[in-house]
């Protein structure tokens, strides 16, 4: 039931399955990392894909060797398996595919055809045609796929690390209701993570024929009040489960008051829905995450929804 929806096990989905996206870079290897801290308190187990996208020559005028193909695939499967190993020992049920195609397809094939409710990728990878998982495979991974996806960055390395502070900028809409639902699944089965939920609201100038003629203050005082009542009525749903949360309403650009919310918080997780409401005053739309995938300095958790506002 909307607006006073309870956080339960339905509404917090339950993540069982986690497919993480590796080019075998220090970015996709920190993306596993963080996969596998979150996979041991879910019991999850992780499905590992690698795709490869093998170019039909080696260049414009020296075709490739006709056992080029199968010297890739026997190399990253080498490989594959090395990382399998590693999981497993951990105690993680894992298991790996090789697949030939554009990386993106690939993976957004497979995380349906295995029902995964996560996918993990890293934002930058290999360089060169058979390493592709970098930033425009990254960003249409989190443009369409249906679950979650997790977007780890090069900064990421070897940080991964418990979940303390979570901030979900929401825009109220479905999508950012479905992310912050999303954060909360990834917090396990004892959640002692702080969440801090962000509204941000930009009024700019407005031009006219007369002149630049600046929004009136009272205005930008009953958006911020009204921004602050609906914060505090989320806040409580969710405290009311034993979540600690703090409540944030801020003017300016979205991309920038969030990356720089999340540096101020301390966070180790952004949470956000790709789609949200249309308006000046609700922005939380697919530039303002792809900016903030980009550009965070933690992994992003985005969640694409049905949003019809």
């Amino acid at each position: 039931e909307k607006g006073g929806r309870v956080v339960t096990e339905t509404t917090a989905m339950k993540i069982q399955t986690i497919l993480v996206a590796t080019d075998f870079s220090d970015t996709a290897n920190a993306g596993l990392d963080w996969a596998i801290e979150l996979a041991r308190p879910l019991e999850a187990r992780i499905e590992i894909i690698h795709a490869l996208l093998v170019p039909s020559r080696a260049t414009d005028f020296v075709p490739s060797p006709p056992d080029f193909t199968e010297a890739l695939q026997e190399a990253a499967s080498g490989r594959l398996n090395e990382i399998t190993d590693r999981v497993k020992e951990m105690g993680i049920e894992v298991t790996a595919e090789l697949k030939l195609g554009v990386p993106s397809q690939v993976i957004l094939d497979s995380a349906t055809d295995k029902g995964a409710d996560l996918i993990v990728i890293g934002t930058r990878g290999l360089s060169g045609l058979r390493h592709l998982l970098l930033g425009s495979t990254a960003e249409r991974v989190v443009q369409h796929a249906d679950c979650p996806v997790l977007t780890v960055h090069p900064g990421d390395t070897d940080k991964h690390r418990a979940m303390n502070t979570i901030l979900v900028p929401t825009d109220f809409s479905h999508d950012a209701e479905t992310a912050y639902f999303a954060a909360i699944s990834l917090l396990g089965p004892e959640p002692s993570a702080k969440i801090v939920l962000l509204h941000v609201y930009h009024l700019p100038y407005e031009y006219t024929a007369y002149g630049t003629i600046p929004t009136s203050l009272d205005y930008f005082k009953d958006v911020e009040g009204a921004a602050e009542d609906r914060l505090a009525s989320l806040a409580e749903e969710l405290r009311q489960q034993g979540f600690n949360v703090d409540t944030l309403a801020r003017e300016g650009f979205p991309p920038e008051v969030i990356l720089s919310e999340a540096e101020t918080a301390g966070a180790d997780l952004i949470a956000m829905g790709t789609h949200g409401r249309t308006g000046l005053a609700h922005l939380v739309l697919g530039s303002t995450a792809e900016r903030v995938v980009q550009r965070a300095h933690c992994p992003v958790l985005t969640v694409r929804g049905e949003s019809t506002e």
